[in-house]
């Protein structure tokens, strides 16, 4: 989903205008940055919290000339940590299906032999 196509979908689900929804994610994104800017988080319950952490600097590889080493300075990066609500949402909206049990996996490409119970068979 892109910003459009997440202007349209607030717009429908609040019952706004484009134009009003466009306002209310512009109004988002530049609180999150100048908050961010300032060294303070944005948190959202049930969502995630928005942060700014500094990477510390580090010795790399010039990629022109791999045998000279540069020093990376630090820097300062948006970070996103997904909230509880969040993962579970994702988490759940996409059920993997239920491992198998060794038993019921044959261990190679041959067709596995049929599988028998100790319960007696209904005549």
């Amino acid at each position: 989903m892109n910003k459009a196509e997440l202007i349209r979908v607030i717009a429908e689900k609040t019952e706004v205008t484009k134009k009003q929804s466009e306002d209310m994610v512009e109004a988002f994104v530049d609180i999150v940055t100048k908050t961010l800017q300032d060294s303070h988080e944005v948190t959202i319950a049930g969502f995630g919290t928005f942060s700014a952490k500094e990477r510390k600097g580090r010795v790399g590889v010039n990629p022109q000339n791999p045998t000279e080493k540069i020093q990376i300075p630090p820097v300062t990066v948006p970070k996103f940590k997904a909230g509880k609500g969040l993962k579970d949402a994702v988490k759940h909206g996409h059920q993997e299906p239920e491992p198998q049990t060794l038993e019921s996996t044959p261990s190679n490409t041959e067709e596995a032999p049929e599988q028998t119970t100790d319960e007696q068979p209904t005549i």
